[in-house]
């Protein structure tokens, strides 16, 4: 799924103070890329993948995915955007905690109007886990599991409806390295085998270099923009 931003512009004000997120900011994102976005707390990054995402809206500036404009006026546009081409996973994993592993996984099937039945959502559900690894954790519940576990199912979950492209904010960000490592090497392995175009923000540039391209920000705006 390519993504194109032009002149992406984002500020708010804090009392008579202008803060800007984002200073025309324009990218492009061709099909089959994982793209790694760094930069300082502050500079941008997350802003950045929230209006990709349909989470925020620009103040300013066009974004395109798969050619077409995003239309922030219309929340239904966005809805379906969000639904039914994107993944999210967070830094915090975001899990309902009342629900079981597969039930988690199973939840963001309920709003697709795919027609699935239940025992079709649950079958995809646990192939889902199968994929990260977990299908013998699939009942369990998100206080039962490590954090490497948690996070590998918010990444089944981000699949639910087999989006074009997976947005991962700091997905890392609360493991140790080496689960941290396992959870990168499962991005990769989606982005190269199963064809996901992925945006991931990011502190660690090392891990940052391993992926395709790597988009560096700073105040708002790109600094460089290396394969």
């Amino acid at each position: 799924m390519t993504v194109e931003t032009r002149d992406l512009t984002k500020y708010y004000w804090m009392g008579k103070e202008k803060v800007v997120a984002l200073d025309r900011v324009t990218l492009k994102m061709e099909e089959g890329e994982f793209i790694s976005v760094v930069g300082p707390s502050g500079s941008g990054k997350s802003t950045l993948l929230n209006i990709i995402g349909c989470l925020d809206a620009p103040t300013k500036g066009e974004v395109y995915l798969a050619g077409w404009k995003v239309d922030y006026r219309n929340k239904q546009s966005l809805v379906r955007l969000r639904r039914n081409f994107l993944g999210f996973v967070f830094q915090t994993f975001n899990l309902i905690p009342a629900l079981n592993a597969v039930e988690n996984v199973e939840y963001p099937m309920y709003f697709n109007k795919g027609g699935r039945s239940k025992s079709e959502r649950r079958e995809s559900a646990m192939k889902l886990l199968a994929m990260v690894g977990l299908e013998k954790r699939a009942n369990h519940l998100p206080s039962e599991l490590s954090g490497g576990e948690l996070q590998r199912i918010a990444i089944a979950r981000a699949l639910a409806n087999d989006p074009k492209l997976i947005l991962a904010d700091e997905p890392t960000g609360n493991l140790d390295s080496r689960t941290g490592k396992s959870i990168l090497s499962l991005l990769k392995r989606l982005n190269e085998e199963e064809g996901k175009n992925i945006i991931m923000v990011t502190h660690d540039l090392e891990s940052a270099k391993k992926m395709s391209r790597v988009i560096r920000i700073l105040d708002g705006r790109i600094m460089s923009n290396e394969k």
